[in-house]
């Protein structure tokens, strides 16, 4: 069974985004070990200089690194990522799994994105899409695509 993991920078505040991602959480007890593991975000003020920016991805980064599971396949969400469909995804997974990778570790960064380091880590680099969406969303868009890829692969209904 493959184990997900999604390490992601901040804590989720409004209790309905905690609420979709504990459902997507149960459902994916049936096709894998899901966890979602938090760290601190960094304290910019208002209008940070690149500087500043810079070192808060620094220190995210490291923070992020040092949650991957030992020999996890890191995917990162990032802007420079390649978009895939649903079908893609599970195939991603599904992938993953044949090559003996028994870990899926996938990174949603803060809302100044990822560090270099981190990028340079992933063996994949994801793109939700061109739009920009709160870090809280993208967190429940996927954990959704993720249960949505497990049901893909499974050949259930839930995907149409």
């Amino acid at each position: 069974m493959l184990n997900v993991t999604i390490i992601c920078v901040g804590k989720l505040k409004e209790k309905y985004w905690t609420d979709a991602c504990l459902e997507y959480a149960k459902r994916l007890r049936s096709f894998c070990s899901f966890q979602i593991v938090e760290v601190e975000e960094e304290k910019l003020p208002d209008a940070p200089s690149p500087a500043q920016i810079r070192n808060t991805l620094e220190k995210e980064g490291k923070r992020i690194l040092g949650k991957l599971p030992k020999g996890a396949r890191l995917i990162a969400l990032c802007i420079e990522g390649k978009q895939r469909s649903s079908p893609e995804l599970a195939k991603l997974l599904s992938d993953l799994a044949v090559e003996g990778c028994s870990h899926a570790a996938f990174v949603i960064g803060g809302s100044w994105g990822l560090s270099d380091e981190v990028k340079a880590a992933a063996s994949v680099k994801l793109s939700m899409s061109e739009m920009t969406f709160p870090h809280q969303l993208a967190r429940v868009m996927l954990c959704e695509q993720i249960y949505r890829a497990f049901q893909i692969s499974s050949g259930g209904k839930y995907h149409k």
